[in-house]
């Protein structure tokens, strides 16, 4: 291919998502990933599409936009079948139903459908819950996909369209002007000339923005999933108690967990959460598999009877004030980020492309870029 106007530096979502935005747009892009497309944070993802788990905010007003962007993308995959499931989600309490009904309130007020439903309500849509629900709010706009067949989607369109994708091509820096402008990505293959470089290096993005002399603070922060044995259909929405919403906003290194539980077309059993910072230390922590699971049969006591067949594990990008870092970076000219979407990156991604796009050509944003700058407090160090 001619030179790129842009390399993507990463092949997960949000890379395979900035991509595919970009080609859409006319833009050259060549993708570039150390191991290959989705091998990373993107293959240890539940799938989540979720406006459901977000207070309101720029965070929350990027979901939305983000959940019908993802219609808009697959539209444009012409058929690809990224396993895409509008079948909404279900917020539980099993105490006191006060903070949820105050949480929902507040999402209607920002225009989310949030349904407040009794707990008789709660059993007829997900009749295997627990009889301890006191109330429930009911997401219809609440989403899934495979995350690894969408990833790899994008990437075959933006082949497609004439983009190229590397595997095992690791990314060193950049190359830059006497003017200090980026001018090419150093590699393990040598330098690739091109006019801008994104960093969408997921929770290694710290790394390579450093290397890259501009270094933005993007921690990792894992998490751990169960995987039950094929069932017959037993749940049938993206199901979850109301701590997650909690978790989901905290900053806390120490292990968090709440009940997340979902099935996938294959008939298996997807459960977690779990959130803790342990840097890249990708060790089986058997007690928060044990953890995982005493949470989970607390809201569906039928899975207690039920086979666990596989877990596994990921690291997030985490950006200390929890919202993403989308934009050009200005202390090096020709420099882009999109990362720091910690657990929601595969909900985020297609507004994040979009963004990115409509940022590099200069177009007016679908959505407020400001909270997203890369240069906030929070995030820009060095």
């Amino acid at each position: 291919m001619p030179q790129p106007d842009v390399v993507v530096v990463g092949a997960g979502v949000i890379g395979a998502a900035c991509a595919e935005a970009l080609s859409a747009a006319g833009v050259r892009v060549l993708v570039i990933d150390r191991d290959g497309p989705a091998s990373g944070t993107t293959a240890a993802g539940e799938g989540n599409v979720l406006v459901s788990d977000k207070e309101p905010g720029p965070e929350l007003e990027l979901a939305v936009a983000s959940r019908f962007e993802w219609e808009t993308v697959i539209a444009r995959l012409r058929g690809v079948d990224v396993e895409w499931e509008a079948k909404g989600g279900v917020v539980v309490a099993t105490g006191d139903p006060a903070p949820l009904k105050a949480f929902a309130a507040k999402q209607q007020a920002a225009g989310v459908d949030a349904r407040v439903i009794s707990a008789a309500e709660a059993f007829e849509l997900e009749p295997l819950l627990t009889p301890r629900v006191t109330v429930a709010v009911h997401y219809p706009d609440d989403a899934q996909l495979q995350p690894v067949l969408a990833a790899t989607a994008l990437l075959a369109a933006v082949r497609d369209r004439g983009g190229e994708v590397r595997s095992g091509v690791t990314a060193l820096g950049v190359r830059r002007s006497a003017s200090g402008r980026v001018i090419g990505v150093e590699t393990t293959d040598g330098v690739i000339a091109c006019g801008a470089v994104l960093n969408a290096c997921g929770p290694w993005a710290g790394g390579f923005s450093a290397e890259a002399g501009a270094p933005i603070r993007v921690l990792p922060r894992r998490g751990m999933i169960l995987v039950t044995a094929p069932l017959p259909a037993c749940v049938r929405h993206k199901v979850y108690d109301a701590d997650y919403v909690g978790a989901v906003g905290s900053g806390d290194a120490e292990l968090q967990t709440s009940t997340v539980v979902e099935s996938t077309r294959a008939g298996t059993v997807l459960i977690g959460s779990s959130r803790e910072r342990v840097g890249f230390d990708s060790a089986l922590r058997v007690r928060v598999l044990r953890e995982l699971a005493r949470k989970a049969v607390g809201l569906f006591p039928f899975l207690a009877e039920v086979a666990v067949m596989r877990t596994y594990g990921g690291f997030r990008p985490y950006a200390p004030d929890h919202l993403p870092v989308i934009g050009a970076d200005p202390r090096v000219p020709g420099l882009w980020h999109a990362t720091g979407h910690e657990g929601a990156g595969i909900g985020l991604a297609a507004s994040t492309g979009r963004l990115v796009t409509e940022l590099f050509l200069g177009l007016t944003p679908h959505v407020a870029a400001e909270p997203f700058r890369v240069d906030r407090e929070a995030v820009i160090s060095g």
